[in-house]
């Protein structure tokens, strides 16, 4: 309810502190949507996770081509090529 009096957020000693934090405790709780405002942070980079996957010699090459032919290297492509079809997954569900 707008004007109700809002927990105090505590302060963190980690990402990791602050995640298990907003995994176990409701945000209503301690924040007032109803008068939230958008923002826009255009420097945030996203977190990034180094994977790796087995992938047949004849992809990595076809992948290799179709970068080349794009100016990019071919691991920006096949992120590029993962994100447009988890994109058509999630619209799809």
């Amino acid at each position: 309810m707008p004007g109700t009096k809002k927990k105090q957020i505590p302060k963190f000693h980690s990402e990791e502190e602050e995640r298990e934090f907003w995994s176990a405790n409701d945000s209503t709780e301690f924040i007032d949507w109803d008068s939230a405002e958008r923002h826009r942070l255009p420097n945030l980079r996203p977190s990034l996770r180094t994977i790796s996957i087995r992938l047949p010699v004849s992809m990595i090459e076809d992948l290799k081509i179709l970068a080349n032919k794009r100016d990019v290297p071919y691991q920006s492509l096949l992120k590029v090529f993962l994100a447009e079809r988890l994109d058509k997954e999630r619209r799809r569900a």
